[in-house]
């Protein structure tokens, strides 16, 4: 067991006075917590651990140095009844966490992470996410203090001043419970704190109604003539290419070389999870591909947006560059709609919402996974949820007519 003892330091500062301090000794090994007091040298007792008379209100300073020996020691205990192998760091580190252990410290460290990791869409969403967590607590505290009181209310606050769905204020929550889990895990945090879970902050996110075209709005965008502009042909390429690729995402569309189409087929690792299938390439998209077949080698990219880029395995660069390029081609869908006569919302987003709508009823569950690239049936079976219409308007009708 830990051995927790109140002494003064040798340290000797310039007015004269040495640190008090909590040492933890384990195993022949010690670690120390200064406390806020330094006292003279005759000043102090090292036998009871305690300030002599002689020094001014010895009274009051050895009941603070009491309370935080046996703060320590409770705390000590705690660690190693519930630790096999504990040591004098791990059990200094609990009792007086780092400048870290503090929610503006570990929000800061979470952002500069995904950073460092390069994974800027999530850094982008998060973020803002952090930049209002802070405006509301307008002053950093510990984990201990972040309570489920207060983030109940950091809900609300964010509901009302950014006038945002329920969904958007979970995802708000759900960015906590990162700084939070990050926390723990750094032993910034004690897990006792931890304010998700059974019983405690539930974390749900609403269902979303996903709206897609139809098979009239697909032939009506494909069937426009936009020869007199390039630009928006070009985007019409794209969003067409996603969809007779089952969806493909534009950040997946947009790294697409010419040595992943071989033998009349697309070969391809989705960006988002790795996973590696391949396609027959349709005859519609052949024809897009027609477009831009002036590539020097194989290895060039099939679509313009990335060509600039000098490293395409800085993972980083690419996700500023998708999400720079991705801005201009919705804006230009927009207007390829609006010629087109299609009043839904076009968006590259949509293209994949417009596939799962069109195969709606038609194609089995299992077949759907394999096309979307989901890890899991029940992920592809909820994202088709809003496009399977025909049982329920079968059953309608049999009570309706």
């Amino acid at each position: 067991m830990a051995s927790i003892k109140i002494v003064l330091r040798k340290v000797v500062k310039q007015d004269g006075t040495s640190p008090l301090a909590i040492r933890i000794t384990k195993d022949r090994k010690a670690s120390y917590i200064y406390l806020d007091y330094s006292i003279l040298p005759k000043d102090w007792d090292s036998a009871s651990e305690t300030v002599k008379k002689s020094y001014k209100n010895s009274g009051r300073l050895n009941a603070y140095l009491l309370t935080k020996k046996t703060e320590a020691s409770a705390q000590s205990l705690e660690l190693e009844t519930t630790q096999k192998q504990v040591t004098a760091r791990a059990v200094r580190k609990k009792l007086k966490p780092q400048a870290e252990g503090t929610v503006f410290a570990q929000a800061d460290l979470y952002l500069d992470r995904l950073k460092k990791s390069k994974n800027y869409n999530v850094w982008q969403a998060e973020a803002p996410r952090v930049k209002y967590l802070k405006e509301f607590l307008k002053t950093d505290i510990g984990f201990s203090d972040f309570n489920m009181a207060l983030i109940k209310r950091f809900k609300v606050w964010i509901k009302a001043e950014r006038k945002v769905s329920e969904r958007t204020a979970v995802n708000y929550l759900s960015t906590v419970r990162a700084i939070f889990s990050q926390a723990i895990s750094e032993k910034a945090c004690d897990p006792k704190y931890y304010p998700f879970g059974k019983d405690k902050i539930s974390i749900r996110f609403p269902g979303g109604l996903k709206i897609g075209g139809s098979a009239e709005d697909v032939a009506a965008i494909e069937n426009v003539d936009l020869s007199d502009n390039p630009k928006e042909n070009h985007a019409r390429n794209v969003w067409l290419f996603s969809f007779y690729f089952a969806g493909i995402r534009v950040s997946d569309v947009f790294r697409l070389h010419w040595s992943d189409f071989q033998n009349d087929r697309l070969y391809y690792a989705m960006g988002k999870n790795s996973k590696v299938d391949s396609l027959k390439v349709p005859e519609k998209a052949a024809k897009i591909l027609k477009q831009y077949k002036k590539q020097k080698d194989a290895t060039d990219l099939v679509f313009p947006e990335l060509k600039s880029l000098e490293n395409l395995n800085d993972k980083y660069a690419v996700q500023v560059r998708i999400k720079s390029k991705l801005k201009p081609i919705n804006a230009l869908l927009k207007e390829v709609a609006k010629k087109a006569g299609v009043t839904k919302t076009i968006s590259m987003h949509i293209s994949r919402h417009t596939f799962g709508n069109i195969s709606g009823d038609k194609i089995a569950p299992q077949m759907l996974q394999k096309l979307y690239r989901h890890s899991s049936l029940s992920t592809t079976i909820g994202y088709q949820a809003s496009f399977i219409n025909k049982d329920a308007d079968d059953a309608l009708n049999l009570v309706i007519g």
